[in-house]
């Protein structure tokens, strides 16, 4: 396809032309001598770069392959190595301060556990006081007749010396302290 510049230089263009070819063939050849003069006068010039074509060609690099450089090898094992070492060194310079972070959330969790085992020790002292309350532990002791001895149940065992141990009998025959 041509361009547009092209397209207008040609010189049969002209709808005189178009004219003049349905008459015979050498009055055609006169008339488009004619017609070419007459179009000359009124021609332009020609457009910069009128006379460039540019041919686009399909380039496929599928098929090509890059040659092996040996030097590249080495280089991406040094990079390799280099941010291995960067890597250690920023953890070695963090490693104190997330342990110190780590240190502080264990410092939590434990106040956390001590609040609630106190809370826990409270609530089990009061459970306590209420079962070791004397009215309590009296109508325990009669519901499983563990009543004071009489005077008549207890029984001296060494009367003379001074660490005397009694013995409590109960009236069913069963020793008791």
């Amino acid at each position: 396809m041509g361009t547009l510049a092209t397209f207008f230089r040609r010189s049969d263009f002209f709808p005189v032309v178009d004219v003049f070819t349905q008459r015979a063939s050498e009055t055609k050849q006169q008339e488009r001598a004619q017609a070419r003069t007459a179009a000359d006068q009124f021609k332009l010039r020609a457009l910069p770069n009128d006379d460039v074509y540019f041919y686009v060609k399909r380039i496929d690099n599928s098929r090509v392959v890059r040659q092996a450089d040996p030097q590249v090898k080495g280089q991406c094992w040094s990079a390799i190595g280099a941010t291995c070492v960067l890597a250690v060194l920023a953890s070695s310079v963090m490693a104190p301060k997330l342990g110190s972070v780590l240190a502080g959330y264990k410092i939590q969790q434990l106040r956390q556990e001590q609040v609630t085992l106190q809370e826990e020790k409270r609530s089990l002292e009061v459970d306590e006081a209420m079962l070791m309350n004397p009215a309590r532990l009296h109508e325990l002791a009669g519901v499983q007749k563990l009543n004071r001895p009489g005077a008549g149940q207890v029984v001296h065992l060494q009367p003379k010396s001074d660490n005397a141990f009694a013995a409590v009998v109960r009236l069913d025959g069963l020793k008791a302290r």
